[in-house]
């Protein structure tokens, strides 16, 4: 059992009268903490100021509401103040924000139980522990799981999130400098060997004087975080938990404590009299009686049909929803935050709907929230889309979704607030907004690192379809984001994504898509390839303005290029200020990505290679981007041969892309 007085509950946390420590619940979504509200001495003036033993103990369960499907865990952390001030939700575990995640200056050390892969903090898997230092990128992790003796070392896997109690041990000896953090089932004795063992001197880190206890936060998918027993101590060994004493966690079959029956109270009948009917008034009940039934028919039917018409919108996400279940958020809740969606919150306004600036009201955090339209068939299948894809997703160049929320025939998407805006705002906002090249060289690397996870980290090959500036978001840090997966397509991983129609927009088009309506990887790399030349040169793809020889971009650079002048066509506002090796690599690279010949297109892998100079263009790439002529089938076999045999390109897999 908890002592209440002893610890500092904040957010969602609590701690009912049968010892139960809830630290979130599936109906929320924001951080719960709960620290000692003492602080604890590591520090003393006998070991020369560095950090004494210490060692812990905890019971914990995460139990989801969609059984599989996991939202962000939980972490033990030892801090210098209760109060971690601007800690978010989400993947942060409410102990860090986005600004101080790896500064030195936070002095906090935290065991993680991380039950979300998320690539920005270079998380090996969807079900691990974690070693953080200052940091929610680990400085050691392991997937979850135990060896059951030193002498079998059959390492046994256990799942996080599954809903089962599992004990870990975390224990630090001030002497050897050495944390070591052990996991097992309840059912289990603590193994010999530990999960985690770090050798680090923790007194550069630690205060003389800190607060130890537990934060976690949910986002995406609903779930419940309970600590059922905790032990501490400092220099010495954490009493064992006595696991009869334990709370029952909610929805488990309870144990029954004793046989006792209890006593069947018999009723007592008593006679009811018989009320003798008077002759007139049966006669107006019998007038009256068919009028009644007919009302109630009414009724019935009426209420029938409004349940129909319900059921029928609802049907339609059912599946969905249950596979792929982003956290809900109310209406009510966003229509606060929105301020009631008013004109002045207005972000931006597409075919797809709108887009509010927002602010929850439970966190204070700052989101973007797009109304899709839903009076159409492809409103819902955007909103559809968006879901099965990005909700899923987690890769720091990715626009973050949030949630959602369905309300009559509203659809709302939730999604993290990115306060620069669209990338197209500073290539074409009046006034036009100044971009130097590290920013635009950054931006465009950013979007290169996203979608190559999407084409070949993920567990599935997703094909975004619709990539252009507008569609780029800026954080507060000039991080580049691409968003907006309403065209988004899945696949697995070596198959031959297709799709039935034309979807895109004009000038990042590819050729065979326009012919065939066939969308791939290939496809959208022609379309980064033509954003890459727009980023560089500070034009629109197609410039109905321009003089003839400019209409085209795409035509413009490679004129360029054909004059042995590339660099003429970047942008005039940089004047010199560029990087010409910088430069001229990019502008191959997007004349290359945007090759009329797919098989000419190399892969998102073989272009983050070449941008962090890992691998070099070929010498002849000038005579491949030249070879412009898709009509004739001997042209493309020669150009993909070229490809191949390149001896200057410094890769491991072929330059062609292969439609994944």
């Amino acid at each position: 059992m908890f002592d209440g007085h002893a610890l500092k509950l904040g957010g969602t946390a609590k701690l009912d009268s049968h010892g139960l420590f809830t630290l979130i619940t599936t109906a929320t979504i924001g951080i719960g903490q709960a620290f000692c509200n003492v602080p604890l001495q590591f520090k003393n003036s006998t070991n020369d100021g560095s950090v004494i033993s210490f060692s812990t103990t905890f019971i914990f369960a995460i139990v989801q509401e969609y059984p599989g499907l996991g939202d962000h865990g939980l972490a033990f952390v030892v801090s210098p103040s209760i109060e971690l001030q601007g800690a978010l939700p989400f993947q942060y575990l409410g102990i860090f924000n986005n600004t101080n995640t790896g500064l030195s200056s936070n002095h906090i050390v935290a065991v993680e139980l991380d039950t979300v892969q998320d690539f920005e903090f270079e998380d090996i898997d969807d079900n691990h522990v974690g070693i953080d230092i200052n940091s929610l990128v680990s400085i050691k992790s392991a997937s979850a799981g135990y060896f059951p003796t030193r002498e079998n070392d059959t390492f046994k896997d256990l799942n996080l999130k599954g809903g089962d109690p599992m004990q870990v041990w975390v224990e630090y000896n001030g002497v050897d400098k050495q944390l070591n953090v052990t996991l097992s089932p309840i059912n289990v004795s603590k193994p010999d060997l530990p999960l985690l063992s770090l050798t680090q001197d923790l007194s550069p880190v630690l205060h003389e004087y800190m607060y130890v206890g537990f934060s976690t936060s949910t986002s995406l998918l609903a779930s419940s975080h309970y600590i059922l027993g905790w032990s501490f101590k400092m220099n010495g060994q954490a009493e064992p938990i006595d696991l009869s004493r334990l709370p029952k966690i909610p929805g488990t079959p309870q144990v029954k404590e004793n046989n006792t029956r209890i006593p069947q109270v018999k009723q007592n009948k008593r006679r009811i009299p018989q009320v003798k009917e008077n002759k007139n008034r049966m006669l107006a009940l019998a007038i009256v009686a068919p009028f009644i039934g007919l009302l109630v028919l009414l009724v019935l039917t009426f209420g029938a049909l409004l349940i129909m018409r319900k059921k029928k919108f609802t049907n339609k996400l059912e599946d969905w929803e249950f596979q792929y279940g982003p956290h809900k958020f109310s209406h009510k809740i966003l229509f606060m935050a929105t301020k009631g969606f008013k004109e002045r919150e207005l972000l931006g306004r597409g075919g797809f709907g709108r887009v509010y600036r927002g602010v929850l009201p439970t966190s204070n955090m700052q989101v973007a929230v797009k109304r899709v339209a839903h009076n159409s068939r492809q409103g819902m299948k955007e909103f559809v889309a968006e879901i099965a894809t990005i909700g899923r997703l987690r890769h720091p160049n990715l626009v973050r979704l949030l949630g959602y929320c369905r309300h009559e025939q509203e659809l709302l998407l939730v999604y993290d607030f990115m306060p620069n805006g669209s990338l197209d705002k500073f290539l074409y906002g009046q006034p036009k907004g100044m971009l130097n090249w590290m920013q635009r060289f950054k931006i465009i690397k950013d979007v290169a690192s996203g979608l190559f996870y999407l084409h070949h980290q993920w567990v599935q090959v997703v094909i975004h379809r619709d990539i252009k500036a507008s569609n780029i978001l800026i954080d507060n840090d000039f991080n580049a984001r691409l968003g907006d997966f309403g065209l988004a397509k899945l696949c697995d991983h070596g198959t031959d994504p297709q799709t039935s129609h034309v979807a895109g927009t004009l000038g990042y088009i590819a050729p065979e898509l326009a012919r065939t309506g066939k969308a791939n990887t290939s496809t959208d790399l022609f379309a980064f390839g033509t954003f890459m030349l727009e980023v560089v040169c500070g034009r629109r793809p197609v410039e109905h303005q321009a003089s003839p020889e400019k209409i085209i971009l795409i035509d413009w650079v490679f004129e360029c290029l054909e004059r042995g002048n590339i660099l003429e066509a970047i942008d005039q506002c940089l004047g010199t200020e560029f990087v010409v090796e910088e430069a001229e690599l990019v502008l191959k690279l997007g004349l290359l990505c945007s090759h009329a010949i797919s098989a000419a297109r190399p892969s998102m892998s073989d272009v983050v290679k070449c941008m962090e100079g890992e691998a070099q263009l070929p010498d002849s790439l000038s005579d491949i981007i030249k070879s412009r002529d898709f009509g004739k089938a001997s042209n493309r076999q020669n150009l993909s041969a070229t490809l191949i045999s390149v001896p200057s390109l410094t890769i491991t897999e072929p330059f062609v892309s292969r439609g994944r």
